[in-house]
């Protein structure tokens, strides 16, 4: 793969294993991290085709210069991959201004800093003449599609990503960009926290829950081949992996006029009993 990378969060989790994963498939990797100790072991086990960033993606500032790292160390940039994310867990009532503010800030403004940044170059090359094969693989979360009780800042800006992916996607595409996202399931420093027993590694036989299983998905969406795959949501753990939607219609009336409050009780009971939703993790 003759392809440069850069891989938010890549220090540690998941975001390590997508970055090993590009290096051993022969990939240019920027490995980003706000630690330089963690980002540079990963690096070092990729080889001479990894450098180190420790921007903070979360500033405009800062991923302007993780993208300007890949053009300037690497000559281009191919692939993004946004993974980088924090967790502040809390009830609503309990949620201070910031611990959202912060959540938000890293992964919603983190994803949407770089991915302005990599799609300014990519841009600028296209009307250049340039070839472009641009990837953008995001990470949302299966708290951003169905909810998760205590994680109200975390499922916001995590179905915020899983919406900037579709805009991106349909703004993108005529400059040779695609733009895909992943909601994974994996045992990482945030989930071992909340879901110890879920996320245990067994004594043998496969580890459903090792985050080196997210990863082919992640480097096929990074390749060439991937081209005819843009705006997707896919879930992925284990050996699994499905594509998701978004909102949908469900079942709808339509009266043909104005209705009136006393009129839709019966009507929305109706609709509600004819849905049936994935329910919010955690919900009673």
């Amino acid at each position: 793969m003759n392809r440069v990378v850069i891989v938010t969060g890549a220090g540690r989790g998941i975001g390590r294993a997508h970055a090993l994963a590009f290096g051993a498939a022969g990939a240019r990797v920027v490995v980003n991290d706000l630690s330089a100790a963690v980002a540079g072991e990963v690096a070092e086990l990729i080889g001479r085709r990894a450098v180190v960033n420790t921007d903070d993606v979360g500033t405009w500032a800062g991923a302007k210069r993780l993208v300007d790292t890949a053009v300037s160390e690497f000559g281009g940039l191919d692939v993004l991959v946004n993974n980088a994310g924090i967790v502040r867990d809390r009830m609503i009532v309990s949620c201070g201004e910031d611990e959202w503010d912060e959540v938000v800030r890293v992964h919603l403004k983190g994803h949407f800093a770089t991915l302005h940044h990599a799609a300014a170059h990519w841009r600028a090359v296209h009307k250049a003449g340039g070839a472009v094969s641009g990837r953008v693989i995001n990470t949302s979360s299966g708290a951003g599609i169905f909810g998760s009780v205590g994680q109200a800042n975390y499922s916001a800006a995590k179905a915020g990503i899983a919406s900037m992916t579709l805009v991106a996607a349909a703004e993108l595409a005529r400059y040779g960009i695609t733009v895909n996202a992943i909601a994974p399931a994996a045992r990482t420093r945030m989930t071992e926290a909340t879901f110890a027993e879920t996320m245990a590694a067994p004594e043998d036989g496969f580890d459903a829950m090792a985050p080196e299983n997210i990863s082919p998905l992640v480097v096929w969406l990074g390749s060439e081949e991937a081209g005819d795959v843009t705006g997707r949501m896919f879930e992925v753990d284990g050996g699994r992996v499905c594509v998701v939607h978004g909102w949908q219609r469900g079942p709808e009336v339509d009266k043909g006029e104005r209705w009136s409050p006393e009129e839709l009780g019966g009507v929305v009971r109706k609709l509600v009993a004819d849905d049936h939703p994935t329910p919010v993790y955690g919900a009673e």
